[in-house]
């Protein structure tokens, strides 16, 4: 029976499947934004207060790390249930993790309700979260893919990419109009509290969507056949090393570029370009609905020309822009800000729009859970230091206006070769059992 096959039996609509699989994503992107958002100005200070100013603000942004650091962990042991107990039950368990544990953030004691419980709790929800986002994306790309086929899954792997910037935007949205309808004094007593805990709704709503669709046809296959594997993380680095490599440098420019862009350039550009914090979300704002549009079209295109070929040229663009980008950012104007964010979001968005396609198609059915949600979390646990690296090499040359540049351009040059590599591979049929025949063929080279 081949993939083709299997897509048509089943029960679940494919824009169900794929709608089911982005909400998901958005709400995982929405709770880990929020965190990030409001950690800069309320963790520190509520939860460790007595550390003073310097040493709580450290604790905060240590908080953030944590979540990256347990990443691959979450990989391996949500990649294991993917592979033994399929992907609808292991994205059911990953967004109900991350949903409890954002709102029960919502409902932590501060230092001064009591002391250091509620920093401890903290820390441990903070790892739950980590946990949760090492088996979401790859589940979720999955989920869309195995669904439609091979045909269409560079289009429906484009889907779940969605989550990022809808997360994005309604976590800046929300800060914005909070920090608009409240003072000061009142978000800081209580305000703080209902992003975290706008997250039992979302999540209710995400485990409907999910439970709501079938078992992929796929992995239905692969149990029928008794082809599960018995350590499937064993497994992928033993019989798919060099895809493994090739997935994670694939992976380096879209995750990193984000985390550069959203994270490190709204500091940068409130300390040193000396833009308002409230302009540098608005022009994220706009740089992420700009993505709701331009994620599909690039969807669209890699279902036509391959993944690995637009990853390439998203890649190639964004090497050649890189310098003269941040060249006219110095003049700090906020027109010239918000087309760094437009500019500087739609060439890495090319190959983030085209990742989980490229990575989907390295990977036998029999282990692809852990793969691509292991390379994943690799790549991002990497990417999560990508804003002290960029502030570290700010700080010693001054804030010259290349800086930022010299740690986009290398993440762009190694994704353009991860992407080369991946395109003169033959892309890996969606059911390993079925024939060569079966599988797409269109090319998948890079650009000449």
């Amino acid at each position: 029976m081949t993939s083709s096959a299997a897509s048509a039996a089943s029960a679940s609509p494919v824009r169900r499947v794929a709608w089911a699989s982005m909400v998901g994503t958005s709400l995982e992107s929405f709770d880990f934004y929020v965190f990030a958002y409001f950690s800069a100005y309320f963790i520190g200070p509520l939860f460790f207060e007595p550390l003073g100013q310097f040493g709580a603000q450290l604790l905060a942004f240590s908080t953030v790390a944590v979540a990256f650091l347990v990443r691959p962990i979450g990989a391996v042991i949500f990649g294991y249930m993917g592979d033994r107990l399929g992907r609808r039950t292991t994205l059911l368990w990953t967004v109900g993790v991350m949903g409890v544990a954002t709102g029960l953030i919502g409902l932590l004691p501060t230092y001064a309700q009591a002391g250091w419980v509620g920093a401890v709790l903290l820390v441990l929800l903070r790892i739950a979260q980590g946990l949760s986002l090492g088996g979401e994306w790859g589940g979720s790309i999955l989920l869309a893919t195995e669904h439609s086929g091979p045909v269409k899954r560079a289009f429906y792997a484009s889907i779940p990419q969605l989550g990022s910037p809808v997360g994005s935007i309604l976590s800046a949205v929300l800060f914005i109009v909070m920090t608009i309808a409240l003072p000061a004094e009142e978000l800081a007593a209580w305000g703080w509290r209902i992003p975290f805990l706008v997250a039992f709704p979302l999540l209710l709503v995400s485990l409907y969507l999910r439970w709501s669709i079938e078992e992929t046809p796929v992995f239905k296959e692969v149990v029928a056949e008794d082809r599960r594997e018995r350590v499937p993380f064993v497994t992928l680095f033993t019989a798919a090393p060099s895809a493994v490599v090739i997935a994670i440098g694939a992976a380096l420019l879209g995750i990193g570029s984000y985390s550069l862009m959203n994270t490190y350039t709204i500091n940068y550009g409130v300390e040193q370009l000396g833009f308002s914090f409230q302009d540098l979300l608005v022009a994220t704002t706009i740089g992420g609905l700009l993505q709701l549009v331009t994620i599909p079209l690039f969807g669209s295109w890699a279902m036509r020309i391959g993944s690995a070929r637009v990853v390439a040229w998203g890649a190639l663009g964004t090497l050649l822009i890189t310098f003269p980008m941040y060249f006219l950012l110095q003049f700090a104007t906020f027109p010239i800000l918000v087309a760094t964010m437009i500019i500087g979001g739609i060439l890495p968005t090319m190959s983030w729009a085209a990742l989980g396609g490229l990575m989907n198609d390295l990977f036998p059915d029999r282990f692809r859970y852990s793969a691509l949600s292991i390379s994943y979390a690799i790549a991002a646990t990497i990417s999560g230091f990508i804003p002290a690296l960029t502030f570290w090499i700010g700080d010693s040359t001054g804030f010259a206006w290349w800086h930022p540049g010299v740690v986009l351009a290398p993440m762009a040059l190694l994704t353009l070769l991860a992407a080369w590599a991946a395109g003169r591979r033959k892309p890996v049929p969606e059911v390993e059992s079925e024939p060569e025949s079966a599988t797409r063929t269109v090319s998948a080279s890079v650009p000449a």
